[in-house]
């Protein structure tokens, strides 16, 4: 059984706070790839919509990703954008 599993993350920036949200998700690439268990970890920006991004990204399991969500790297990412992202939606899934 394949217990490695796919996260896509939807984050859309208040249109005046984009470029701020950018430079921060884009601090989290370098420590997140250094990660134990991070497979993949992709950074996109919608090209009809500079507000929105999109992270894709493969762990090989539901625990290390857990891990990844207690960083410091990304407490830190969540209070520096604080007040600056409108929506987030976050996908569990499983490759077929």
């Amino acid at each position: 059984m394949n217990n490695k599993l796919t996260i896509v993350a939807k984050i859309e920036a208040n249109n005046d706070k984009i470029e701020l949200v950018k430079a921060e998700l884009l601090k989290l690439i370098e420590p997140t790839l250094k990660e134990t268990g991070c497979i993949q970890y992709e950074l996109q920006q919608d090209n009809d919509n500079p507000a929105v991004f999109v992270f894709y990204e493969k762990w090989g399991s539901y625990e290390l990703w857990q891990q990844h969500l207690s960083s410091v790297h990304i407490a830190e990412h969540m209070k520096a954008v604080e007040g600056a992202v409108s929506s987030f939606t976050l996908n569990e899934m499983t490759n077929l």
